[in-house]
């Protein structure tokens, strides 16, 4: 989340990730991917204009799973456009995104540079660290300014894509587009975690959550316009089993937990956000029959305490010592572990997801098909 300015149309925002994927399965083929979310799926756009120490996933052991070191993926190692570019029986070949960003002065806007190098015909990642799905007043009119603290919302991913797409196909995009598979989110995520770490309570974040889905179902419907068929629309994940909620909002009484130990409170607004969100993907399936519009699941299996940190207690989880800061360190395993940060999850939990979504069950219907 960033410094939002008051007027896109002023200075154009323009993201480039790109060289992402070539499908080539026998039963199902993809010209490329096309990703737009937030930090469960951003590959580095946050950092391509440098790392600064601040910014804690850029420190180890971000990374250490299978890098070996930072990449500016809010993970251990890879996410899930990471594992869905390397699905063996799925993809023919697989590069990791090329991100070329760079920031101008004073704004932190993100302006395209462009490189002989970016192959958008093969993908691109419009996803950034800390999007929202909301635009820069809805969060204004709340008072919440303050609160979003990067520039990337579903508004401006779109107008990014808009910007590229007549280098990926010219004046043949509905054709193109309609052979490549677009992951769409997830979005909503941030727009909660600034109400609720704004002072706002659960129950009054819900009386947005409306809004905040039609802003989602509205994007998904821009994206079929330009031509997109294939469009994965993720939900948001169950916040009140997140080792940071818990450990902030954390309550003596056992009446405010799950059976499973996740705080009620939260989780009942990612349900009703992903209710609501299955309600409009199911109506968009109803309104545009030659699309696959599939619903994908984040929020089920996602239970386990955080893997790196310094906090100590039973979620290993301090504000002022996170991951990535002076003194942290990760769990010896993090393959066993959901939560890699408090906040995010780890590479092993990425990878069983984007099996769940290729196959089922975490997406209805599943990505692969015959």
């Amino acid at each position: 989340m960033g410094r939002q300015s008051s007027s896109a149309a002023r200075r154009v925002v323009v993201v480039v990730c790109a060289a992402m994927v070539v499908a080539a399965a026998a039963a199902q083929k993809y010209n490329a991917v096309y990703n737009f979310g937030d930090s469960i799926t951003d590959t580095g756009n946050l950092c391509t204009n440098g790392r600064p120490s601040q910014i804690t996933f850029t420190q180890p052991p971000y990374g250490e799973t299978y890098f070996g070191s930072p990449t500016c993926r809010c993970c251990d190692g890879r996410v899930v456009v990471d594992f869905l570019g390397n699905f063996d029986s799925f993809f023919d070949s697989f590069v990791f995104l090329v991100c070329l960003l760079r920031r101008a002065d004073g704004g932190g806007w993100w302006l395209l540079q462009r490189s002989t190098s970016a192959d958008f015909k093969k993908g691109a990642n419009m996803a950034i660290t800390g999007a929202t799905a909301m635009d820069a007043n809805f969060f204004r009119s709340l008072g919440l300014s303050d609160k979003i603290w990067n520039n990337g919302p579903i508004s401006f991913q779109i107008q990014w894509f808009q910007q590229i797409s007549s280098s990926v196909c010219g004046q043949n995009c509905k054709s193109y587009l309609a052979n490549s598979l677009f992951v769409f989110g997830e979005f909503g995520g941030n727009d909660y975690n600034a109400m609720l770490f704004g002072g706002y309570s659960a129950d009054q974040a819900s009386t947005y959550t409306s809004q905040i889905v039609d802003t989602i179902s509205n994007g998904v419907e821009k994206l079929i316009a330009m031509g997109a068929v294939d469009v994965v629309v993720p939900g948001v994940l169950p916040i009140g089993c997140f080792p940071i909620y818990l450990t902030i909002y954390g309550t003596s009484s056992s009446s405010d937990y799950d059976s499973l130990g996740c705080l009620k409170k939260f989780n009942d607004l990612s349900t009703n956000h992903n209710n609501q969100l299955k309600t409009k993907i199911s109506a968009l399936q109803s309104k545009y029959k030659s699309a696959r519009i599939m619903y994908a699941d984040f929020y089920s299996g996602v239970y386990d305490m955080t893997c790196c940190g310094s906090g100590g207690g039973k979620f290993n989880y301090n504000n002022n010592a996170r991951c990535g800061m002076s003194g942290a360190s990760a769990c010896s395993n993090p393959a066993s572990h959901l939560s890699w940060d408090g906040i995010h999850l780890t590479e092993a939990a990425y990878k069983q997801i984007t099996d769940g979504w290729l196959n089922g069950p975490y997406c209805s219907p599943a990505i692969l098909h015959s």
